[in-house]
């Protein structure tokens, strides 16, 4: 009996909405359709993400050649154009991605009722003369070219946010220099002003391009970006040796270089939009602005709320001098560039689970965020190893400065060890986003945001360096629990989880 009570008791917790992470973890890493959709999805979209972050590396790496005083320079423009690019550029990406997918899946719906039910005349077709002088007229040959009113809104959105992101840059550049701990009387002031305007020029390009890359990332491709971004990075990275020693144009040309491979990329996208879908919508009121801009906002309030804290921790590494600031500047690249290869998984799971919500099909809703979030910690782990063992070798491919060297010693244990934790929070927005829960993920941020930015004045005052990076490590562990609690709970859209 009393073993009968502990199978009962087993029995019942594994119904529990938590219990759906372990679910068929032996199956993580298998090849089977669902491993198969979410690796064709992921592994581009994984690799589109790491040709950004990997050119900055690059653009890092050429300008940490020039001094410290370069590097410091250019990592505190980096670090101001990045949070204020990131607090429009996720809104616009996520949001895009979500509703595309949903009216993918809704379109497919509908094309699956008409074929059912034989329908394949359109008493409304234009029809237009067989001939000049003929009466017979026959009906006009149909655009094959996809209405997809969410990517038009995108682009639209996108376009103005770019516009108003320059135009701040460019007005604000010294006040934000000041604020992030550079003082007027810094060398570090003109170097960085000057970086910061010309790179702010590529602003616009760089939001259109992430409203585009939503876009495919609604249709499940992730292949067409990867090519584009390819594409446009690879001219950065030829460009940038040219610009910057070629023709002593000195940080200024990393900038340049930087600015015509967004706007490369940009057309590319364009271009290939253009060829498979219609972007002027047949009636205004379907770009359906209103919701756009709710859900936008939501996710506003969640990035800023993130950004606070990145911004927070690069400001108060500026106010420990150049060196410092240096050293933070290359690691953190370094943890944002390998953490960014979990946000490949988390676009597969929001553009899965998207579609799978439009559909109700809450079974597959289940396995799939369950697969996704085991992947994510598996690969954690694997860039955990990876990190341990090339941190000597990665060092010294930035500066070669000893004290810069030394603190970016201290700073690589914090990197390597919290790879599986970032991953999972990367992975948890991904899965939020493809339930459409953008509320919570405001919400939760807020409160998350507020407990880190505490942490982040205690711990750096009270032991500098290391302190930002303890705290940066309680960031993302808060960021995890709050995913946690939603799905693990059973709460909001993931209610059907107690039933």
């Amino acid at each position: 009996m009393e073993g009968d009570g502990v199978s009962s008791l087993w029995s019942n917790m594994g119904k529990l909405p938590l219990f759906v992470f372990f679910r068929d973890s032996r199956n993580v890493l298998k090849k089977d359709e669902l491993g198969m959709e979410i690796a064709n999805i992921g592994l581009p979209a994984t690799l589109a993400l790491m040709a950004d972050p990997v050119a900055s590396l690059i653009d890092t790496a050429f300008i940490g050649r020039m001094g410290a005083l370069e590097l410091a320079s250019v990592g505190v423009s980096v670090a101001i154009f990045n949070q204020v690019s990131r607090i429009t550029m996720f809104p616009l990406v996520s949001i895009t991605t979500s509703f595309v997918a949903e009216e993918e899946a809704a379109s497919k719906t509908s094309t699956d009722i008409e074929e059912n039910t034989g329908s394949d005349y359109d008493a409304d077709q234009e029809l237009v003369p067989l001939t000049g002088g003929s009466d017979m007229k026959i009906p006009k040959p149909e655009d094959k070219r996809r209405h997809v009113p969410s990517a038009t809104s995108a682009l639209i959105v996108g376009c103005m946010l770019g516009i108003i992101q320059t135009l701040f840059l460019i007005f604000t550049a010294k006040p934000l220099l000041l604020y992030m701990g550079v003082r007027p009387d810094s060398p570090m002031v003109k170097i960085a002003a000057q970086y910061l305007m010309l790179r702010s020029l590529g602003a616009p390009a760089i939001l259109l391009s992430l409203a585009a890359q939503g876009v495919f990332r609604g249709l499940k491709d992730t292949k067409t970006p990867l090519y584009a971004i390819i594409i446009g990075d690879s001219v950065n990275i030829i460009l940038d040796p040219i610009l910057i020693f070629t023709l002593c144009l000195g940080v200024n040309g990393a900038a340049i270089a930087h600015v015509v491979s967004q706007y490369l990329i940009f057309l590319i996208l364009v271009w290939r939009l253009v060829e498979d879908f219609v972007l002027l919508p047949p009636n205004f009121k379907d770009l359906q602005f209103g919701r756009f801009l709710k859900s936008g906002f939501q996710l506003l309030v969640k990035v800023i709320s993130a950004t606070s804290c990145m911004t927070v921790a690069a400001s108060l590494a500026a106010r420990l001098g150049p060196k410092p600031m240096a050293a933070f500047q290359v690691c953190f690249q370094i943890w944002l560039a390998t953490s960014l290869l979990a946000d490949g998984l988390a676009i597969a799971g929001q553009a899965i689970l998207a579609s799978a919500f439009a559909k109700k099909e809450y079974e597959k809703t289940v396995t799939v965020a369950a697969r996704v979030l085991q992947i994510g910690v598996v690969l954690g782990l694997l860039l955990s190893f990876i990190l341990v063992a090339v941190s000597q070798f990665a060092s010294t491919l930035f500066t070669n400065d000893f004290d810069v060297l030394e603190l970016m010693n201290i700073s690589f244990p914090f990197v390597a060890v919290t790879q599986p934790i970032n991953a999972l929070a990367f992975v948890f927005d991904g899965v939020n986003y493809g339930a459409s829960d953008f509320a919570y993920s405001a919400s939760s941020m807020i409160v998350v945001a507020v407990m880190s930015l505490s942490c982040l004045f205690v711990l750096a005052s009270s032991h500098g360096y290391v302190g930002i990076w303890i705290a940066l490590t309680i960031f993302m562990c808060l960021r995890v629990f709050a995913g946690l609690l939603r799905v693990g709970t059973g709460m909001g859209p993931w209610s059907f989880l107690r039933s």
